[in-house]
């Protein structure tokens, strides 16, 4: 096991400590990465503390000294040194904020753990305490990473959030590679990007909409998203998810009705409200002479009984693989399978479901949707 002893976390302040510390890590095969951020009152992730890890050492970088941020841009571009992080969706967000790169390549090991059969959607307190037999404190959690200096416990603190996960991966990595998964987990891995499903996700109702709703609903989001990315604020600090529904709902067609949705704010009205009229009676128009492609509706009962009668096949072929099941595929995928087995070809494919999990899963389970079929097993 690598070793991390207490004297080894280097602050990097500077393109000199910074130069330092590239030259050692590039040597390296792997590097464990964190990063510390606030985001209460903003758009975007706000660097705050990146956190490093290898060869028995451990680095804590200050974004907020650092002028030249290149050597870490090369560093995280090598392609012969694997990133080690974990849950590293908000990561990404920060890297690609603050950093314009994303390290590559690179392993989340809470995919790798869940691949591994160790837990879905496992925590990182969790994966050191099943690994390696530590309890992570977790009273830092909720700190002011931006405030400077900052406490000894603060630094103890973001050292162990590699330092343990650098003495993790080596461990996740020789299951990797005895079960021969490795090159998936690299695969799955590599696939993460920034975005999530986006925030047209959070409109659950959408499908009910017409063409012209949809339109206005649609140029809404879009507006709302440009102006918390220009203002750097939260979504729903500009205008709330539940007033643009009512608005895409009711097409107001004059300034009172505009101010009369649902929860509008006075000084949206007042500061936006001509302009998002002008949205408002653009997109409506553009809804009947040129009307977006509709949101799927759910699943009718067919769908979700083939779905249903899928799930056992699902959990067999998990077991099989040694995998959490929910790796495999989310519910919601499930569905959309089953839907494509009856003959719906209404929305893409998933470009997740090429690569390692087509032949270890999509492919298994389309044979077994089309054989419940054709046995009419209560899903006719």
């Amino acid at each position: 096991m690598i070793e991390f002893p207490d004297t080894s976390c280097r602050w990097v302040r500077d393109t000199t400590a910074l130069n330092e510390m590239v030259a050692l890590i590039s040597q390296e095969a792997f590097v464990a990465v964190d990063t510390e951020f606030r985001r209460r009152d903003t758009f975007y992730p706000e660097v705050a503390l990146i956190q490093l890890a290898a060869a028995g050492q451990c680095w804590l970088l200050d974004p907020l000294t650092l002028d030249d941020t290149q050597p870490l841009q090369k560093l995280f571009r090598q392609t012969d040194l694997i990133k080690i992080l974990h849950s590293a969706s908000e990561d990404l967000e920060v890297f690609e904020r603050w950093l314009g790169v994303l390290p590559r390549p690179m392993i989340d090991t809470q995919k790798a753990a869940a691949m591994l059969g160790l837990g879905f959607g496992l925590s990182y307190r969790d994966l050191v305490h099943d690994l390696l037999s530590i309890d992570v404190a977790k009273d830092e959690t909720q700190s002011d990473w931006l405030v400077r200096p900052l406490t000894d416990a603060q630094c103890h603190y973001a050292m162990q959030d590699v330092t343990f996960l650098a003495q993790c991966w080596p461990i996740l990595e020789a299951r990797a590679e005895a079960s021969g998964y490795l090159s998936w987990i690299l695969e799955e891995s590599a696939a993460m990007v920034t975005g999530g499903r986006g925030p047209l996700a959070k409109f659950k109702s959408a499908w009910k909409l017409n063409s012209q709703q949809l339109a206005v609903l649609l140029d809404l989001i879009d507006w709302r998203e440009s102006k918390a990315r220009d203002r750097n604020r939260p979504r729903n600090w500009i205008l709330h998810d539940k007033v643009i529904l009512d608005l895409a709902k009711r097409i107001p067609t004059s300034m009172p009705q505009l101010a009369a949705a649902d929860s509008m704010p006075a000084g949206v009205v007042r500061r936006e409200g001509k302009q998002l009229m002008t949205l408002i009676e653009s997109a409506s128009e553009r809804g009947l002479s040129d009307p977006p492609a509709p949101i799927p509706a759910p699943s009718n009962s067919r769908v979700r009984k083939l779905a249903k009668s899928l799930a056992p096949a699902m959990a067999a072929l998990a077991l099989e693989l040694g995998m959490n099941v929910e790796i495999l595929m989310p519910s919601r995928e499930l569905e959309m399978l089953a839907s494509f087995a009856t003959g719906d070809g209404s929305v893409p494919r998933p470009v997740h479901w090429q690569g390692w999990r087509k032949a270890a899963v999509i492919q298994p389970l389309e044979l077994e949707a089309q054989r419940l079929l054709g046995e009419h097993h209560d899903v006719g």
